[in-house]
């Protein structure tokens, strides 16, 4: 049965001889000797080599205690002169199983091939005995253990066992060493690993101002390498002398706090200098430490432009979101694009077409015909539809903004532009713009937008920086623009790059046919939004509102039946007094029922020529001023064109110059 012990046996009664003594010192002076100008694997190497020898055992060997995987991982192993590492063992079912669990000195003196047949240095090379001690940290942990095993019986020699707890001692003070320098080395690693990783630029300087680490968001921020800051004087990184003397100034002030309590932010940041010579104000935290006793700072700090340029697309991105809750505000609400005659169906499918692709688009037809849902339906029909429609009417900005509010400006472009801002343009990146009211563009700037519409690209008002966005543009008036580009009043250029997919609105009475599917879609909704029950509109209603030339277009209708459901008397729509003056209805045959609110009211004959004044000059206007012809203004009216040109001369019409 094999022996173990667990503490050295008593001394013997007698004391030991001198010969005894002499061995004991030289072993002793062996250990010292092999290992003393040697660290780490050299010198366990050194170690296991002297106590073979001097125990004369056939192996020797430390390992290290791994317990997150219950093996010995060999820092050491001797044997016969030769000397090898790295291995790693399984203690379970291994004579050292005793002395890692149970934490105490194991001794075999022989027959240990039958205590442990499947071992395989047992096994294989014939020992028979072992002798084995725990190496322990500071707290009792178990970190290791020493061993020696024999190819011939190893008897108890307290000689021996002293000798061996001496090794032990050492190669636990060594592995405990070991384990301190990879744990720091790894608290270095990790150290540095955070400080590589910042985001924020990270600089060290030492008591002399004097560059000692400088991480890669610093190198990114200054614009040089680690390699050429460190060792360089921080002054060498800031914009000038003043602002090296402020930050000598604040090192000053964060050393002269008390300890625990030496940082600071510093309010206002400073100026530091890249490379290549550019400035830029950083902010920073400032605080100071100490290394074996000699004072350190640290800065972490950010280039305040970054900080801007997130704070100028977050403004960016609320100034969209504040845009298109005003055009949600703003928008007329007019419903769907209604219509079933025949030149508004034309104008559906021509929508239809232009639609999915890039096309500009220029939006032809009087005022109130709903030009800018023909837009939004294009944008809709889009492949930009997941991206804004931005909206600038040309005529309601002043010429002296236009170009800012089209392209945006810098910081201290003109007076009152404290802040960077983003242009209408900028903000239609990758969607699509709307420019109402294109005819009132002032000619200075048609030849910028021209830029963008070719290069797609621009400059900020006030600033040198060239913005490239990805727009597409639909333009829209009710001037005759072919007729103002050739008369000069619009560039031609500009003209025929808005022009390339011409759309022409129908106006309301070229489409009569959809006034009464227009007039009950409106009066429904007006009820609704008002909370007033009105009855449907009647078919005299609908003569009337048929015969009103309705100059206002669409637009006018809507706000005509507004007003009648405002004014409504028992239920039913007063046309009467919602209805402009100005009418074709004649007197009716027949006097109207009682309470029918359509009576049409009496006109004097002047009211009468005005009228019928006002309606042939609209017929001319609308045939170019042709009398005569298939789309004459006499053919428009229903007449001769000998009976138009006298009434034109009885009511003194002429054509304008």
């Amino acid at each position: 049965m094999a022996e173990s012990f667990t503490d050295p046996p008593p001394p013997a009664s007698t004391p030991p001889s001198d010969s005894s003594r002499i061995d004991g010192e030289t072993a002793l002076r062996s250990i010292v000797e092999g290992t003393a100008e040697e660290t780490g694997e050299r010198f366990f190497a050194g170690l296991v080599e002297t106590l073979g020898r001097t125990l004369g055992t056939h192996s020797a060997w430390v390992t290290e205690y791994l317990p997150e995987r219950d093996v010995l991982h060999a820092l050491a192993y001797w044997q016969q002169g030769e000397v090898s590492s790295g291995w790693e063992h399984p203690v379970h079912g291994t004579p050292c199983e005793a002395v890692i669990q149970e934490v105490r000195l194991v001794h075999y003196p022989d027959k240990l091939a039958s205590l442990y047949p499947d071992v395989t240095p047992v096994k294989l090379q014939g020992v028979v005995s072992y002798l084995g001690v725990p190496l322990c940290d500071v707290d009792g942990q178990i970190i290791g253990n020493l061993a020696v095993m024999d190819r011939v019986p190893m008897p108890e020699d307290q000689r021996a066992m002293a000798l061996f707890r001496i090794f032990a001692s050492r190669a636990s003070a060594e592995l405990r060493r070991v384990r301190a320098e990879r744990e720091l080395r790894d608290r270095e690693e990790r150290l540095r690993s955070l400080v590589d990783a910042a985001m924020d630029a990270i600089v060290e300087i030492d008591g002399q101002q004097t560059v000692t680490r400088f991480n890669p968001a610093a190198e990114k921020v200054f614009g040089c390498t680690a390699r050429e800051a460190v060792g360089s004087r921080f002054a060498e990184l800031l914009r000038d002398s003043r602002q090296a003397a402020h930050v000598e100034k604040l090192l000053a002030e964060v050393e002269a706090r008390p300890e625990g309590n030496q940082s600071m932010w510093i309010p206002g940041g400073f100026e530091a200098r890249r490379r290549d010579g550019s400035a830029f104000t950083a902010e920073a935290t400032l605080s100071r430490y100490h290394v074996d006793g000699k004072p350190s700072f640290t800065l972490i700090l950010r280039n305040v432009e970054d900080r801007l340029e997130a704070e100028r697309k977050i403004r960016a991105l609320t100034d969209q979101t504040e845009y298109l809750r005003e055009e949600i505000r703003a928008h007329h609400n007019w419903g769907e694009l209604l219509g079933r005659s025949a030149p508004f169906q034309a104008l559906l499918h021509e929508i239809d077409q232009v639609a999915p692709t890039d096309t500009s688009v220029l939006i032809l037809g009087e005022t109130g015909t709903g030009k800018e849902l023909i837009a939004r339906a294009i944008h809709a029909g889009s492949p930009r539809r997941e991206r804004p429609l931005i909206k600038v009417n040309c005529a309601a900005i002043p010429a002296t903004l236009i170009e800012s509010e089209f392209f945006g400006h810098a910081r201290g472009a003109f007076t009152g532009a404290t802040s960077k801002r983003d242009g209408r343009f900028a903000l239609a990146d990758r969607g699509t713009i709307f420019l109402d009211e294109i005819g009132e563009l002032p000619l200075e700037l048609q030849a910028k937008l021209l830029r963008v519409l070719q290069e797609g690209e621009f400059e900020p008002v006030g600033s040198a920086e060239t913005r490239r966005v990805d727009v597409r543009v639909i333009a829209a008036t009710n001037r005759d623009l072919a007729r103002a580009a050739r008369e000069g009043r619009f560039r031609e250029d500009l003209y025929y790059r808005l022009a390339v997919f011409p759309l022409s609105v129908p106006s309301l009475r070229e489409r009569p046919d959809d006034i009464e599917l227009l007039a009950s879609t409106f009066l429904q909704r007006f009820a609704h939004r008002l909370g007033r029950s009105v009855a449907p509109l009647t078919p005299r209603c609908f003569e009337r509102l048929r015969a009103y030339p309705w100059p206002g277009n669409v637009r006018e209708l809507m706000n005509v039946i507004e007003r009648g459901v405002i004014l409504a008397r028992d239920g039913r729509v007063d046309l009467a007094r919602s209805l402009p003056e100005i009418t074709d209805l004649p007197a009716p045959l027949a006097p109207p029922s009682p309470g029918d609110g359509c009576a049409p009211p009496i006109r004097t004959v002047h009211d009468l020529d005005a009228l019928e004044r006002e309606n042939i000059v609209r017929a001319l206007e609308t045939a170019g001023w042709r009398v005569a012809g298939e789309n004459g203004a006499a053919a428009l009216l229903g007449t001769k064109p000998s009976t138009l040109s006298s009434r034109m001369k009885a009511l003194d019409i002429q054509r304008p110059r």
